[in-house]
């Protein structure tokens, strides 16, 4: 069925119905004001005008917010839930955000909490192209979890930055990544410090018959990232680090969407400035814009984030949804080698640890400590894992 405006232009209005995203808000309100609250936040978050404005049909009963249901959760804390048309995110990331949460996030009284996706809008952002799986083969690791560590501070020279990768690889650690701080500054030029650390590592990899994967920082504008994306290409490199929230989401998709052979490990900076749930954004969005791994702060580190948040995250980055390839948690934000029994026995085999300060505060024994780091997760026995 199609309905035609008076211009004779034609909608699947069918389509539009159809195809629904059902969000999930946390909205304070008192009792008596709830149901008119959650209508205003369907209007805002669809077409952010009178509805009694709206003659075409098409648009007020196919584009129209609508609420499908409201459940309290205290006294002046509601649940609610509502349908957007799935037609609105043009498959596009950043529209996506603002169709979720626009408008919306400058009302401090909401929260987004959670989204539902039509698989059609699911398949078309595709998720992950390598995932735990994937990341897995690359590093010949299995049945255990990953070990990741971070080169930083900023203000280090390429050469200094390189000289510590390498103690990291001699000690064994899986992953190295620049800290998120490492950009294209002039102390340290992406480029240079690129192929210096790339080839600290490649000559321990090769000297020890073992894998080493190294993200570097990505920054800048599109064009930028598409630049340092063929530079870590050049430098024999297949995993690079992004911050979505800082980039911009619809960038980084479009990264992803382009080098298909690269894998991604997200960072969260920039992830704490809206009201939006951590393990929708973290765990569920930025795996669906294609990230392999996602870091975030884990409970009892620098961070507030409770223990059930961060639970809550991994399940959502690595548990089944919409067919999208899992992705890697990796909990961080100050861990030390003390709680890694703890970090394995909460989140099992599926993890990756970081753990950067708190190796770096070694100094001298820094290839020591980082081999006791490896030692403690490769000996590690994981529920379930044979």
């Amino acid at each position: 069925m199609f309905f035609v405006d008076g211009s004779g232009s034609e909608w699947a209005s069918e389509v539009r119905v159809a195809s629904r995203l059902t969000v999930t808000y946390r909205v304070r309100a008192e009792p008596a004001a709830i149901e008119a609250r959650a209508v205003a936040l369907a209007v805002e978050q669809s077409v952010e005008m009178p509805v009694s404005a709206i003659d075409d049909p098409s648009v007020r009963d196919g584009i129209v917010g609508r609420v499908e249901a409201i459940s309290p959760i205290d006294e002046a804390l509601f649940e609610v839930r509502i349908g957007l048309a799935g037609a609105t995110v043009g498959n596009d990331a950043g529209q996506l955000l603002s169709m979720l949460f626009g408008n919306s996030s400058l009302h401090d009284d909401v929260v987004l909490a959670d989204v539902e996706l039509p698989e059609e809008v699911a398949t078309a952002f595709g998720g992950p192209h390598h995932g735990i799986a994937g990341l897995r083969t690359r590093l010949s690791a299995f049945g255990r979890a990953l070990t990741c560590t971070a080169l930083k501070p900023q203000g280090l020279r390429p050469k200094a930055l390189a000289n510590l990768a390498k103690q990291f690889a001699e000690g064994g650690v899986d992953i190295v990544k620049d800290d998120h701080g490492l950009a294209d500054q002039a102390y340290s030029p992406f480029a240079e410090r690129v192929a210096a650390v790339a080839e600290a590592l490649q000559e321990v990899a090769a000297r020890r018959g073992r894998h080493i994967l190294y993200a570097p920082s990505l920054s800048g504008d599109l064009d930028r990232l598409r630049t340092q994306v063929a530079c870590a290409r050049k430098a024999g490199l297949t995993t690079v680090m992004v911050a979505p929230m800082v980039l911009g989401v619809a960038n980084v998709h479009t990264l992803v969407a382009e080098n298909p052979d690269i894998a991604v490990l997200a960072h969260p900076s920039l992830g704490g400035a809206a009201r939006i749930a951590p393990p929708l954004l973290f765990g569920k969005l930025f795996r669906l814009f294609g990230a392999d791994a996602v870091v975030f702060p884990n409970a009892g580190g620098r961070f507030g984030y409770s223990r059930e948040t961060c639970l809550e995250l991994a399940d959502a980055a690595r548990g089944p949804w919409q067919d999208l390839r899992p992705s890697f948690p990796v909990p961080a934000g100050g861990m030390t080698q003390a709680r890694v029994p703890e970090l394995l026995d909460t989140y099992g085999a599926d993890v990756v640890l970081l753990i950067g300060g708190a190796l770096l505060a070694a100094g001298p024994r820094l290839v020591a400590e980082t081999e006791a780091f490896v030692a403690r997760v490769h000996g590690h026995h994981y529920k379930g894992v044979p």
